[in-house]
């Protein structure tokens, strides 16, 4: 079934775009859903008006992508987690966590959008990890896993170092 899509939708195409879908994709979600709308002469004049206005927003969404890539690229991002003796995590990093700790840092950037090698980190160490922006344009983050266990046991030896003092009473 042949569609122009009204919004952008993940792995198939942008605002504007003319594609050939299944017929079930077609009825059950893109339309419905209000993603895309049936390929007929109506839809297609629609489509040829707002051109203009699809060709503005594709160009915002550009610039938007390169000054994101700038402000990524110019990142390292550093994550402390819990870990054992041989340098393993305690759990792991993946690219919901990668999101939350860029959100602190003012980077809104969507889950499904991030690549993490090996769809996790388990070991401390450095990372390049992609993130995929507008189109074919995408970013390298650097990520940095470090230990918080190496922390607190210099806290519990900095704390036994002290020399205790009982009180007179």
């Amino acid at each position: 079934m042949k569609v122009i899509l009204t919004k952008d939708v993940l792995n198939l195409g942008e605002e504007g775009d003319i594609k050939v879908v299944a017929d079930g994709y077609a009825r059950n979600f893109l339309i419905p859903q209000k993603f895309a709308v049936l390929c007929n002469k109506a839809n297609l004049t629609v489509l040829e008006q707002r051109r203009n206005t699809i060709e503005k927003l594709k160009e915002e969404k550009r610039k938007e992508a390169l000054s994101l890539k700038e402000k990524i690229e110019s990142e390292e991002l550093l994550i402390k987690m819990p870990s054992g003796d041989k340098g393993k995590l305690f759990g792991s990093v993946n690219n919901a966590t990668i999101v939350e700790e860029l959100a602190k840092k003012g980077i809104v950037v969507e889950r499904k959008k991030v690549e993490v090698p090996g769809h996790n980190v388990k070991v401390l160490g450095n990372y390049s990890v992609e993130i995929k922006l507008y189109g074919k344009e995408s970013a390298k983050l650097k990520l940095v896993v470090a230990s918080t266990t190496e922390e607190v046991k210099e806290t519990v030896e900095a704390v036994a170092e002290e020399p205790k003092t009982e009180s007179a009473e």
